[in-house]
Formats: C-alpha cells, structure tokens, sequence
C-alpha cells in the first residue's frame, strides 16, 4: 500500500461531521482495531471544503481518543495520509492522521457550528 502525505494548508476548511468513534476490527466481537503500538483506533468524519467547491466528506483513522473533537467545530488535521488500497475487484482511498485537534478561536473557545 503506497502512502501519500496529504498537505493539510491545501484542503480548506475542515470540519468534524461525526465525532470520534472507536474503530473494531471485528464487529460482531466488538474487538477494537489497535495499531502498532497497541493504542486503539479511532474514526472521525471530516468535511473537507474548499473555496468555490462541493463539500467532501473523509473518514480519518487517528490512534487514540482525540478530546474536545466534537461535531460541528473546525478542526486541525496533523500527519494526514492517503491510501491507495485494493480487495478484489474493491477499492479505495483510506485516510490516516496523527491527531485531530480542535480549532480555537482568540477568546480560547471551540469554533462555531456548521
């Protein structure tokens, strides 16, 4: 699977559409993914909108629960990168980050709503 770093300062505006939620690498077992240091994952959905553009919709890997990330406000993406993966005839883009952090405003409160 080739890796390709994604330049954050380029996609716009991000937004978080689903707050974080634990990813499982078995859904009947409820067993929760963890990657290669043994911190599970999790998944949050980001709107990706740049000017003069439709609105997008990532779903981004990040190890560990991301705090004060909640649905709604502006967020900040570190260590964004892209998949290319392929099963069968499937395939697709995965996204994974190193953290996803809320965007603060001057007064130190969480961005507004959507």
């Amino acid at each position: 699977m080739q890796s390709i770093p994604v330049d954050t300062a380029r996609l716009g505006i991000l937004r978080c559409a689903i707050a974080p939620e634990l990813k499982y690498s078995n859904a009947e077992t409820k067993e929760v993914k963890k990657d290669r240091d043994g911190n599970p994952v999790w998944t949050v959905a980001v709107l990706v909108r740049q000017e003069a553009r439709r609105i997008s919709v990532i779903e981004i890997a990040v190890p560990g629960e991301q705090k004060g990330v909640v649905e709604g406000i502006e967020v900040r993406v570190t260590g964004l990168v892209a998949f290319a993966w392929a099963m069968g005839d499937r395939h697709g883009i995965s996204f994974r980050a190193d953290d996803i952090t809320p965007v603060t405003s001057g007064s130190g409160k969480a961005g507004g709503a959507v």
